[in-house]
């Protein structure tokens, strides 16, 4: 510590090193699951497939008209 303010030997500025607070935005939450799969109807089982674009929470079941859910 030269300097005497937590920055170590080099004086690179604080929050520089092994455990930095950098300013990485790692992955993040994804907005969406993909084109493929099929959604599913939580009440009675039915199961279509999914069109890319509809979230499954937006389409009825053909069954029974509960709203369905991606499987």
């Amino acid at each position: 510590m030269s300097g005497k303010d937590g920055t170590g030997p080099f004086g690179a500025g604080p929050g520089s090193g092994r455990r930095g607070g950098g300013a990485g935005r790692g992955q993040g939450a994804r907005s969406g699951m993909g084109a493929g799969g099929n959604c599913v109807c939580p009440k009675c089982g039915a199961v279509s497939p999914h069109t890319a674009g509809t979230p499954c929470s937006q389409i009825k079941c053909p069954d029974c008209g509960s709203l369905m859910i991606r499987g």
